[in-house]
Parts: structure tokens; sequence; C-alpha cells
């Protein structure tokens, strides 16, 4: 090879490496640029639920861009995966603060995840927003300034069904729930909340198996025996599908009314599988039968970039992004101290209508679609679907001041 050849092409090297480290160093520009979102999720613990959650939430990013941007700077979601656990959740949290430095938290679907999360933006003061955990601690007894959530709460949920089940005739209840806290905590405000509108009412059999584990035989024998005339049902995941199943094969269900929390797009599939579950009362959504313009332009256009139809988590994913960006919007900065209070209060439209934050709890009143579980024509899930304006359900304010922390009202 001739020396000019060697020169030229140790040149070329040159410049091709200078042209990839300017290439990285203006995506970097770019990046720091763009307003961030971290996202801390479960991904391998809910996966069907964490990925319609995820891709709500990409698409709320796609619109926000693709109408400009917010503050004059494109969105970016930054994603982790927690597993379900809370030491990696508060591992990813941090990171997502101090490495990726993005300017708000969001996200988690179970509590203890959400709870671990929450601790996090408190102690490094970035506006957290809880888009699926339900348990009432994220914004009562462990509230802090920087937390809010979007999803009815668990009081919220327990009040809805509370009222349906008050209009039944019987009075004997069993109970069924998983050992940790968003069981413990369903269960005690329903109690309290159909106690308070039927005082006759008696619970006669209860069941807590730890979540994940629930020994399906035993657990249906012990509240097939107890003869319940209704059982309220917090079980989800596998241990629901194995209630159901062996409910159906004891009998459990031939004379119990069944009223089951966030479980209603799960047993709607189990509907076809299992006479027994029909007539069950849900909190669910029927994405098919929702007949708003909102949700109509939100389902078509989730069905156009993903090619199905859309599932309940993506609802949240999708409104977790644009409450963020509304609140961002209306503080005129992402500063997290301008952001909460620029959240408490804020109006917003979402895919099932519209829902505001409350100042005294940072929860938003969103509410929940309750139905009766059927079939027609043998495939076509077909309910009595009604849409509960959350508003009506969330607790007083006398209740939230003994509950929350005063420092969380700063």
């Amino acid at each position: 090879m001739y020396a000019g050849q060697t020169k030229r092409k140790v040149r070329l090297g040159r410049l091709t490496s200078l042209a990839a480290l300017c290439l990285l160093t203006l995506t970097t520009i770019a990046q720091a640029q763009n307003i961030r979102i971290g996202e801390v999720n479960s991904y391998s613990g809910v996966p069907k639920s964490s990925e319609s959650y995820h891709n709500g939430a990409e698409l709320a990013v796609a619109e926000v861009n693709a109408a400009g941007g917010v503050l004059g700077r494109n969105i970016e979601l930054v994603s982790r995966k927690d597993s379900g656990n809370p030491d990696e959740a508060v591992t990813h949290a941090e990171q997502l603060l101090k490495t990726d430095r993005v300017d708000v938290l969001s996200g988690s679907m179970l509590s203890n995840v959400a709870l671990a999360v929450a601790r996090v933006a408190a102690s490094e003061k970035k506006l957290f927003l809880v888009g699926d955990a339900l348990s009432d601690a994220i914004t009562l007894d462990k509230g802090n300034r920087y937390t809010f959530r979007l999803r009815p709460s668990t009081y919220m949920q327990a009040a809805m069904l509370a009222e349906a089940a008050a209009k039944l005739p019987g009075r004997r209840w069993a109970i069924i729930a998983p050992n940790y806290e968003y069981g413990q905590s369903a269960v005690s405000n329903f109690k309290l909340l159909l106690k308070a509108r039927r005082p006759d009412i008696e619970f006669v059999a209860e069941q807590w198996p730890a979540m994940g584990k629930l020994k399906a035989a035993d657990a249906v024998r012990v509240l097939r025996q107890a003869r319940p005339d209704a059982i309220f049902n917090v079980t989800f995941g596998a241990d629901l599908q194995r209630f159901v199943e062996e409910g159906s094969r004891q009998g459990l269900f031939a004379d119990s009314t069944v009223f089951s929390m966030s479980a209603g797009e799960a047993l709607g599939d189990m509907a076809g599988q299992y006479e027994a579950v029909r007539n069950w009362v849900v909190l669910g959504y029927p994405t098919d039968q929702i007949t708003t313009s909102e949700h109509q332009r939100f389902r078509e256009a989730y069905l156009k970039r993903y090619g199905e139809k859309p599932h309940q988590a993506a609802i949240f994913g999708y409104s977790t992004v644009m409450a963020i960006v509304c609140g961002m919007k209306k503080a005129g900065s992402v500063d997290s101290d301008k952001l909460v209070t620029a959240m408490r209060g804020l109006n917003m439209e979402s895919p099932v209508g519209p829902i505001v934050f409350r100042v005294q709890d940072q929860q938003s009143s969103m509410g929940a679609f309750i139905g009766t579980l059927g079939y027609k024509d043998g495939r076509s899930p077909s309910s009595d679907w009604r849409y509960l304006d959350g508003t009506r359900y969330m607790p007083d304010e006398t209740y939230i001041k003994g509950r929350r922390p005063a420092s969380a009202m700063r």
C-alpha cells in the first residue's frame, strides 16, 4: 500500500470517528433538551397490563410531540422494569433521577412498589404521579407533598361496590382477598362502607391467601361451608383464575352473588368458559361499549398504533402522561414545587371524561365502570355497564385529615 493511501485512510478514519462523536454529542444535547418522564413499572409481574399501560403512555407522548410538545420542548419517556420488587424499584427511581436526570417520576402498578418509589420522590423532592397502584396509604397514611395518584383508590372502588352490594336482600357475606396492604385495605373499606349502609350484614367467613399462592381447593371449601349469600372477591391474576376454576368445580357460586374488585377484564374473558362467572358484579373496562367521543378517539388512535384494542391499563398510562403535561403547561415549568402547586386542583380531560386532582389528598377524581358479567350470542361480552364518577366516592375531608400527615399538605 502506498504511503499516500495509508495517510488518506488514517484521515478518513479520524473523520469517521469525529462524525460519530458529533452525532453522539448532538443526540446527547437533544435528549438534554427533551422533558424526560421517568416510568417505573412491574413489566414482568403483570405483563399484559404493564404492556398496555406502557403503550398508552407512549401514545400520549407521540400525540403531545406531534402537537408541538410542551413548553417548546418534546417529551421523552424513560422506562425501567421493577419486576414487582420494591427494592429494585427504589434503585431504578434513584437512577432515573440522578443519572438519567428525569424531570418527574411516574408509573407503579403494585402498591408496595408505589409506596417505595413515593419515599424516593419525597426524599429527592420530585413530583411522582402514581398511574395504577391502588393503596389508600399512597395518598393518606404515607402520603407526601410530591406524590399524586390518577386511578381511583381502594377506598373509592370499595365504596362503588358497597353501594351496589347494599341493595342485595341477603345478609351473609364471605371474603377472599390477598394478604397484603391492597387486599387488607380493600376489605377494611368494603366492610366499613357496607355496614354503614346495611347494619344487619354479617361476615361469616374470610380467606387471606398470600398473593400468588392461593390454595384454591381449601379456600373454596371454607367459603362454601359458610353458605354465604354473597362474596367479596379481591383476588387477581393467577389467584383469580384458580378461584374461578375451583369455585365453579365445587359449586360455590351457585347460590352466592360475587362482587369483584378490579378484575372485570379478566373475568369477562372467563365468562365464556365458566357459566358460574356470569352475573358477577365487577369493576372493569368495557372498551367496546363506551360511546363517548373522548373514548372513541382514544380507542381508534390506540388501535391504529398497536393493531389491537386497548386494555384498561392503557387508559391509566395515557392519562398519567397527559396529566403531567397539563400540570407542566399550567405551571409553565418543570420545577417540582411549581408542578405540585399546579397539580393541586388541576382539571383535565381523559378518555373516560373530565377529572380533577383534589387539593386535600392529591387524588384524582377518575371514576370506574361497574357492570354485571354476561355473554350475548355465546361470544360477545354484554352487561349493564355504567360509569361512576369518582367524585361521589372519595373520602370526606374529616376522614382525610384523620389519616393524611400534615407535612403532606405543605
